[in-house]
């Protein structure tokens, strides 16, 4: 997926935002490099918490007979689906990355 294609996803707000194109080559890890990778995690979280957030209050209004339009509670509950599903991705691609560098050979 190139940079340009990654501007136009709407799915995580401010994520693509946040994502830097980093050039080949080994480089030290900073401080503040790390820093700014956990942080990027964490708002990738509260991201999804917040869709699934917005999501809950639309099914409720749905049901408290609130005037709320089936389709817009239908777009945010796969919205926060969609999100939760590229979160776990994340997940497993960072947990293949760990366990194959553990696996390196000194």
């Amino acid at each position: 997926m190139s940079v340009g294609s990654i501007n136009n996803m709407n799915l995580i707000p401010g994520l693509a935002d946040q994502i830097k194109v980093v050039k080949p080559g080994i480089e030290a890890v900073s401080p503040e490099s790390k820093a700014e990778f956990g942080n990027l995690l964490t708002d990738l979280i509260n991201s999804v918490n917040q869709l699934h957030t917005e999501s809950g209050q639309a099914q409720e209004a749905l049901m408290n007979g609130d005037p709320v339009e089936l389709h817009q509670v239908m777009i945010k509950a796969e919205e926060a689906g969609l999100a939760t599903d590229l979160l776990l991705e994340i997940r497993n691609r960072l947990i293949s990355a760990y366990n194959e560098l553990i696996r390196m050979p000194i």
